[in-house]
């Protein structure tokens, strides 16, 4: 039978990370536990409230109706615990050995990323930044749960889920290699536009999406030569043929500037709403000193860098 008095505080971070991760295994990873400790754990757990909690299946470690009831208090008291103990953490950037982690797109890595490393080298070396691409549909419960500090990117769905800072606002443009034939005054018409083959960047950045979907509101259909799922190999692409890509007016210069090739790089022939590019976290760890530091660090860093760009 539960009771205060034989309940030991870390079994119930272990029954926190099996409900959140599904996996005795993944449970123990985010713990620093072997399996076996994270087994013994929930034998103990088994014991206490009486109730197997957690039933192995095809798709994970499954809750039980009695740990799915559970779920709500225990996290209400793990997160209470670290409430208190943020009160008396003093974050030292310099002599800290924190891991944050946080999910960017591909196209954040490229151009956020470089900056932000920079700058953390600077002012924390020891600290370590984890970068992972979360789809959108699951960030929301990442932040909530302390899996992800932050989240960087164009990302409106979770406006009204979090906490967020407007970085900047990001236009899009058009790139092609340079050749004979090509406008030289930086526009294109929207015959010549329609009249390219174009690179469709399935890319998992919801500001793609937003483009395609203006394009489509508009009645223009461009003729999709190839569809790649990143940008990254996109300049070596367009350097090695007559193929036209629409993407962010940062990443172009980006390209540009990394000597990929001569590119030529053109305002769109029709109006596109420019798409914000935000900074996301939750409201529970907005007193975490840690993450509050690196946050202000991104904000200051790439706020700076929308307007100098």
């Amino acid at each position: 039978m539960a009771t205060f008095n034989n309940m030991d505080l870390n079994l119930l971070r272990v029954f926190q990370a099996i409900a959140d991760e599904r996996s005795l295994t993944q449970a123990g990873n985010r713990l620093h536990l072997s399996q076996p400790a994270v087994s013994y754990a929930l034998g103990r757990l088994r014991l206490i409230f009486e109730d197997p909690l957690f039933i192995r299946t095809k798709e994970g470690m499954q809750p039980t109706p009695t740990a799915v009831e559970l779920s709500k208090p225990i996290g209400r008291a793990l997160q209470a615990v670290q409430d208190a103990l943020r009160y008396a953490e003093r974050f030292d950037a310099a002599a800290s050995t924190r891991v944050f982690r946080a999910s960017m797109t591909d196209v954040a890595e490229m151009v956020f990323l470089p900056p932000v490393c920079q700058k953390l080298h600077e002012l924390a070396p020891s600290t370590r930044l984890h970068v992972e691409q979360v789809a959108s549909a699951h960030i929301e419960e990442a932040l909530r749960t302390g899996r992800l500090d932050f989240a960087i990117g164009s990302l409106p769905a979770l406006k009204p889920l979090t906490r967020y800072e407007l970085l900047f606002r990001e236009s899009y443009v058009c790139m092609t290699r340079q050749r004979d034939g090509l406008p030289q005054t930086g526009k294109l018409t929207l015959e010549e536009f329609l009249g390219m083959s174009h690179v469709l960047v399935q890319s998992a950045e919801s500001s793609h999406q937003q483009v395609e979907d203006s394009f489509r509101a508009l009645g223009i259909h461009r003729k999709i030569a190839l569809d790649i799922p990143h940008f990254s190999v996109l300049p070596r692409i367009l350097a090695r043929s007559d193929l036209a890509a629409t993407l962010p007016l940062r990443i172009a210069r980006l390209f540009q500037s990394e000597g990929h090739g001569e590119f030529m790089v053109y305002q769109l022939p029709v109006d596109i709403p420019a798409v914000d590019v935000t900074l996301h976290w939750h409201e529970d760890f907005d007193s975490d000193a840690g993450s509050s530091w690196l946050r202000q660090l991104i904000v200051d860093l790439l706020q700076e860098y929308g307007r100098s760009s």
